[in-house]
């Protein structure tokens, strides 16, 4: 027993907080100034198309103004495609997960310019929004696209698809709803492949331990257009959850 344990009154060591280790990343928190236009607009915006941990359980319909399906991406970047994806989608509601406060700028600056009103957003940890924010089995589909591969084999524990991650995502989404990944990291896309086969709870949409083509609906960035101009793959996985 150390100096400071012998100090303490044993009837307070009940109050004395516990270490505890702080937990893994599956992301960097990159510094970035927004340009006048992403500034403008998070300013303008932010206020009514932000959504705020603090605020607890989502309630979609008083958010979105009516009952539609729901889709949550996850670590959107600079938020292009998911605008697109919002503009082409009217008939389904966005949420949009990112950590990067340009990329928000960026999504909100495109979301003014191309009237669409279907996306909000928050500024948070996917997994403290996931616990804290997201009703159970309320989504139709996830989407992941193009994570941060950690490519060197001691990071390889900080990317977000693992088996923890992902039966925190069966909670959160419907029987019959879908967690779609895209990467353009070859041996991350294997890991994926993996996990989400070993999960009870997703099946995947093609044959087993085989990769999807492209759905019509997933927009292809100007930096997929450059990797595949450079000879890259992209892997997409469709995953359905069991209907219980």
């Amino acid at each position: 027993m150390s100096e400071l344990d012998n100090s303490i009154d044993p009837a307070l060591k009940e109050n004395v907080p516990a270490k505890h280790h702080r937990a893994i990343r599956s992301f960097v928190k990159r510094s970035g100034r927004m340009t006048p236009g992403q500034q403008a607009a998070f300013d303008k915006y932010w206020p009514v198309k932000g959504l705020q941990l603090k605020d607890g359980m989502i309630d979609y319909a008083a958010v979105f103004e009516r009952t539609a399906p729901v889709i949550l991406e996850i670590g959107f970047g600079m938020g292009v495609s998911l605008v697109q994806m919002a503009h082409e989608s009217q008939e389904s509601d966005f949420i949009g997960i990112e950590v990067h406060e340009p990329g928000i700028g960026k999504l909100l600056h495109g979301m003014e310019e191309q009237h669409v009103d279907n996306i909000r957003v928050y500024c948070d940890d996917a997994v403290d929004v996931l616990r804290e924010c997201i009703p159970d089995h309320s989504l139709d589909r996830v989407q992941i696209y193009f994570p941060d591969p950690w490519h060197k084999k001691k990071h390889n524990k900080r990317r977000m698809i693992q088996a923890k991650f992902v039966e925190s995502l069966a909670y959160k989404i419907k029987a019959g709803g879908v967690v779609h990944l895209a990467t353009d990291w070859e041996d991350y896309a294997e890991q994926m492949m993996e996990v989400m086969t070993a999960s009870a709870d997703f099946l995947n949409q093609g044959d087993e331990y085989m990769f999807s083509e492209r759905p019509a609906y997933r927009p292809i960035t100007k930096f997929e257009k450059r990797g595949e101009r450079l000879g890259h793959g992209v892997w997409d996985l469709l995953f359905v959850k069991h209907k219980k």
